[in-house]
């Protein structure tokens, strides 16, 4: 059942990355304003036991940390299910002397509260605090590699930068590098899986995983599409009219290709097994596109012999058929 969802900083009326000095003195403002002994409004009542609510949850660290991992995008008066990491949440509550008990917490709790934590609720070994654990978040992130680390494999050093909440509820910044393995044939859009290299989780709960998400730098002569690749290979007029074997480069050496005779430029011609590897056997394949070039700055003898092919030949390329 869908419940209303409860902006905790707009009922204290203040921002989310405020202060808990700031959480506090706006919390003690609005208990007095709407304390039943002091305001009889018929609505003070409510709005006391939701101011009492906002900061139950907000002036402990550890407890607004998991709230807001909730997200800042929600509204005051939508409606709202826990995502399904709640379930893993714990929750144990005591009164403390001198905070929300003098301005009579316990008086109730709105129905937001209530599925978040009170289902939850029990007896603190000992006499303590508020226990609970919750798995830390998932992050994503991205990594650029060359093609030469996708044929082979690399270790590749990430810096990831973030923050953390510390023990007195401020934010810092945080730095952590890295050292990932790019496995062998990894494409272009994989994501690579970190475990536990993703949030810290709350209260003793396990770390978040850490995807990277593999992007392949365009390469200079090689085009990627998946396990393929395909390349431009240049040949004179003369290899493709009359057939040639020539030097092709692949991303670990070369091979040699079999230009049949009157190859045209564009023909596409398929190198089995010339591409990435696969992940467990195989590789995938070199699709080499010919491209017909003829000489920028042809010598006085190529001149001639050009010429005297054009007075020769009967070939007339922009004839249908």
């Amino acid at each position: 059942m869908a419940v209303t969802f409860q902006d905790y900083y707009k009922t204290l009326g203040v921002g989310r990355d405020a202060s808990q000095d700031e959480i506090r003195r706006a919390f003690r403002k609005l208990a007095r304003k709407y304390h039943p002994d002091v305001n009889k409004d018929k609505e003070a009542e409510e709005k006391f036991k939701l101011v009492n609510e906002a900061n139950e949850v907000l002036k402990d660290p550890e407890k607004r940390k998991l709230y807001d991992q909730l997200g800042a995008n929600w509204k005051a008066g939508q409606d709202f299910q826990p995502p399904p990491d709640w379930e893993d949440v714990h929750f144990e509550f005591r009164s403390s002397p001198g905070g929300a008990e003098q301005f009579g917490f316990g008086s109730g709790f709105s129905d937001f509260f209530e599925m978040l934590f009170g289902g939850r609720r029990g007896a603190s070994p000992g006499g303590g605090g508020a226990t609970w654990a919750m798995r830390g978040q998932d992050h994503e992130a991205e990594i650029s590699i060359n093609l030469e680390d996708a044929y082979g494999g690399a270790t590749r050093t990430v810096t990831l930068q973030g923050h953390e909440v510390d023990a007195q509820g401020q934010v810092r910044p945080q730095v952590q590098n890295l050292q990932v393995k790019i496995p062998q044939g990894v494409t272009d859009g994989t994501r690579i899986r970190l475990a536990g290299k993703g949030g810290a989780g709350v209260g003793g709960g396990p770390a978040g995983d850490l995807y990277l998400k593999v992007n392949i730098a365009p390469h200079p002569r090689f085009r990627v599409e998946g396990h393929d690749l395909s390349v431009e290979v240049p040949v004179s007029p003369w290899e493709a009219a009359l057939g040639a074997k020539v030097e092709v480069e692949v991303v670990d050496g070369t091979v040699n290709l079999k230009i049949p005779p009157g190859s045209q430029s564009g023909q596409k011609l398929l190198l089995r097994g010339k591409g990435l590897p696969k992940k467990g056997d195989g590789r995938g394949d070199l699709l080499a596109l010919v491209k017909i070039v003829v000489p920028k700055n042809p010598t006085d003898k190529e001149r001639e012999l050009f010429e005297e092919m054009a007075e020769v030949s009967r070939f007339n390329p922009r004839a249908s058929g």
